[in-house]
């Protein structure tokens, strides 16, 4: 993960293979590896094919083993310190806590540049060294596999290779070979990865390509030559920025076929359909070309390495605008809960073991509770079976109007509907909602029911249960179309009074009167939620950022069209002269 990843909005599973299912695969698929590759055997010369077969399945049977698994985000790869960017100090009842929810590998972030000193031998910190080995050891007592990496190094220092190619590798080595010998006698449940999500400035993509590979076969050299149970310690190597493509995958393979060792594990991560993930392209929905994203990116990801016998790990997974603390409406909730349900289906089918990013955002590391559980229920499930989903997780009933019925699509992922509740009360089929095909439709007599004498906001909360997997809650929402009020400010934002009336806003495009895009973005007419555009139903307000007007021309009228998901929209004008703005409603 990236720093400017690092705040309230942090970023970016997939199951291993599941004990006993695989093991045909495993051995199948190392062998294909062996001879698509031309690699050697990785073992000792003469060694029989049916024990070079035996140690590939260990390695991916270890990686099997590890799923699910963690990351310990933003803690010890915070810069300067532990705690500056928000969480608290590490301590054993954190990873007690992950432990007990049944996750079986962790992820160690690790920044070592603040830690070191010069040229020529960029010594870390003693101290700093003995608080990793800390942390790494309360882990390997709790049973996790780990990970543990350099991490932000990646940007700060080692993305200059290309200008000082020779200074770069001279303290990347050193920093190896220190690290290498302090842990070089711990249990083989750790697990040393070469870089996160290296980058490399001002460089080709025939250089970039060249650098890692220069990076990955020196760290897996220096670790191999530090001897102890590093002789044999399981590996793991990323693509460039740990990115999935075709092309970078194809770079990594050949860099591990090289290395004719049976003890590496590839390393990528994956955060989602970015128009999606990032919420900043009007996609709103975990949509078609979404799942398209993710099923193509998934079987690349089996195909270049699971398929041919070399593990794969997903160091990282989520999505990169959500879960937001605060702004939790960054991404629709239930879209983003589809989006890691079918991560873990794909995880499971492709045979690869995904490490949660968790930068504070789904475990508090305070009270040692999930912020949201019913987010991690459907995570937790992905890691054995498939859960049953619907079109939308709201239902919205216009206030003052006549009652109709509300129609949800059900997706039941191959489980089988078991029924619809509020709360523990099985609701009537028939009375209460009817089913035709994968057509739930709430009567409209239920609808009043739950919304009479009830202000805006959610009236009630259904609940479709199905027969596997995370049951499915339906928020009954009484609601009205929004008011935008006029305003005045200044160009480093404009207050917006709005009355959301129960509705929740979906997105904001902008344009000039000629039909052309307005905003920081003009490849978009699609204004970026929590960086354009800031909705806080708490106190009434629409927030335009300074982000916004930075990107818009002075002295024109730019039309604001605001859908909310209820489907309603409201129309709002705004103009910049200057450093002042005003804002119409229509």
């Amino acid at each position: 993960m990236k720093a400017t990843r690092q705040a309230a909005r942090h970023r970016r599973g997939r199951l291993g293979l599941m004990v006993g299912t695989p093991v045909a695969l495993i051995a199948a698929g190392g062998l294909v590896y062996g001879s698509a590759s031309g690699a050697t055997t990785g073992g000792a010369p003469g060694q029989a094919p049916s024990a070079v077969a035996h140690a590939r399945s260990g390695a991916m049977a270890a990686v099997a083993a590890m799923q699910p698994g963690w990351n310990l985000g933003n803690s010890l790869d915070a810069i300067p310190a532990e705690t500056s960017w928000g969480n608290p100090v590490v301590a054993k009842a954190q990873l007690d806590a992950i432990r007990a929810q049944g996750f079986r590998s962790i992820r160690i972030p690790v920044t070592w540049s603040g830690h070191q000193g010069s040229a020529p031998g960029w010594t870390i910190d003693p101290a700093y060294v003995a608080r990793i080995k800390q942390v790494v050891n309360w882990a390997l007592a709790d049973g996790f596999y780990v990970v543990l990496n350099v991490h932000h190094d990646s940007w700060q220092w080692i993305a200059g290779m290309p200008a000082d190619h020779d200074g770069v590798l001279a303290r990347y080595d050193a920093t190896w070979t220190q690290l290498a010998a302090q842990f070089r006698d711990e249990s083989d449940h750790l697990v040393f990865e070469s870089v996160n999500e290296p980058t490399f400035t001002n460089a080709s993509d025939a250089q970039k390509a060249a650098l890692l590979d220069e990076l990955n076969t020196s760290f897996h050299r220096i670790v191999r030559a530090s001897g102890g149970a590093n002789a044999t310690r399981l590996l793991v190597l990323p693509t460039i920025g740990d990115t999935p493509s075709q092309s970078l995958m194809n770079d990594l393979a050949t860099t591990i076929a090289s290395l004719h060792d049976d003890r590496i594990i590839a390393s990528l991560h994956y955060y989602g359909y970015w128009p999606f993930s990032s919420s900043n392209a009007g996609v709103d929905r975990f949509d078609a070309a979404s799942l398209q994203d993710m099923t193509a990116v998934f079987t690349r990801m089996h195909d270049t390495f699971v398929a041919k016998g070399i593990p794969l790990i997903l160091g990282e997974y989520g999505l990169l605008s959500y879960p937001d603390i605060n702004h939790p409406d960054v991404v629709e909730r239930g879209e983003a809960l589809k989006y890691f349900e079918e991560i873990g289906h794909q995880e499971r089918i492709n045979g690869i073991t995904g490490f949660l990013w968790d930068n504070g955002a789904y475990l508090d590391r305070t009270t040692l509770r999930w912020r949201d559980p019913g987010l991690f229920a459907e995570i937790k499930d992905g890691w054995t079976t498939r859960s049953g989903t619907a079109s939308s997780d709201q239902v919205f009933v216009p206030a003052s109007e006549p009652v109709t019925a509300r129609t949800l699509t059900l997706n039941p992922n191959g489980t089988a509907f078991r029924g619809l509740f509020e709360g523990r009360t099985a609701l009537v089929q028939g009375r209460d909602y009817t089913l035709a095909d994968s057509r739930l439709t709430l009567t409209p007599a239920l609808l009043a029911r739950l919304t009479a004498h009830h202000g805006y906001g959610v009236a009630a909360t259904l609940t479709a249960r199905f027969s596997a997997g995370a049951a499915w809650q339906i928020r009954v929402v009484s609601s009205a179309t929004p008011v935008l009020s006029g305003a005045s400010g200044s160009t480093s934002g404009l207050t917006v009074p709005a009355q959301f009336r129960g509705d929740v806003l979906a997105t904001v495009k902008a344009h000039y009167s000629d039909g052309s895009n307005a905003g920081p973005n003009n490849w978009t007419p699609f204004l970026g939620f929590d960086t354009d555009v800031v909705p806080d139903s708490a106190h009434h307000t629409l927030t335009l950022s300074s982000e916004f007007f930075q990107g818009i021309k002075q002295g024109a009228q730019v039309t604001l069209t605001v859908r909310f998901w209820s489907g309603a929209t409201v129309t709002y004008h705004v103009t910049a002269w200057g450093s002042s703005v005003t804002g119409t409603a229509s």
